[in-house]
């Protein structure tokens, strides 16, 4: 008796394979939604970080000119040497390809 009912609690527990079908089904329509989105924000993030150095460097240049009136061009060595910015910030300008032309910072 003990062994029928051993067997009949065995039997009942877990899923089916349609149930698991299903969660599967569920989960991956999910991903469709989210993954296409992650990628999207990833790509305005990385958009922003640009436009942020961008302005970081021609804030930098605007306060080493009215430290310094008589430079006509500043470089971004020029402003890496003077303490204006760091070498990690002078890195990820070259690697971002900002230039400096007639004192104005652009991509």
């Amino acid at each position: 008796m003990n062994f029928k009912r051993l067997q009949c609690k065995h039997l009942s527990s877990g899923f089916t394979l349609i149930e698991s079908a299903i969660v599967l089904f569920i989960i991956s329509l999910l991903m469709l939604l989210i993954l296409p989105n992650l990628n999207t924000q990833r790509q305005k993030a990385v958009e922003t970080h640009q436009v942020a150095m961008v302005s970081t460097i021609q804030t930098q240049i605007d306060l080493y000119i009215n430290d310094h009136p008589d430079k006509k061009n500043v470089t971004i060595e020029e402003l890496k040497s003077a303490g204006y910015l760091t070498s990690k910030q002078a890195q990820k300008a070259k690697e971002l390809k900002i230039a400096i032309a007639n004192n104005e910072a652009h991509r």
